[in-house]
């Protein structure tokens, strides 16, 4: 199959991101998938609202299930994940924001986190 030079060029910076860059971007489109839900809910468009909130969990998973059990973090980050991949599955059974309400800032948070973490972590890189 004949790739466009937008998919090549695509699929080539994602075989270059370093796990910092890689992180963020899962984040990025867990909170943009998030904020479609939402607005195909209040569209009632359950159809891709179903559609956007499943791409989310599966991105949170995906996070979940990449997580290294040595460092004593990862236990609390697998709950967190567990936690909103409940409440996005209660969003989309009773065609509610308000679970995603809940969840989007704490994503958003995680992934500010993760960012500032690796940009400390590439400085620190650079210094030594």
């Amino acid at each position: 199959m004949v790739q466009n030079p937008y998919q090549k060029y695509q699929q080539q910076s994602v075989m270059t991101m370093t796990p910092g860059e890689m992180l963020l971007k899962l984040y990025d489109g867990t909170i943009t998938q998030l904020n479609a839900a939402k607005q195909f809910h209040e569209e009632k468009d359950y159809q891709r609202s179903n559609t956007a909130l499943q791409k989310a969990q599966k991105i949170l998973r995906y996070l979940d299930q990449t997580l290294d059990p040595q460092y004593e973090i990862s236990g609390s980050l697998s709950a967190l994940y567990d936690y909103f991949i409940r409440r996005l599955v209660e969003a989309n059974l009773h065609k509610d924001n308000g679970p995603i309400d809940e969840v989007l800032p704490m994503v958003a948070e995680l992934r500010d986190t993760f960012a500032q973490a690796d940009k400390a972590s590439r400085a620190a890189a650079g210094a030594g």
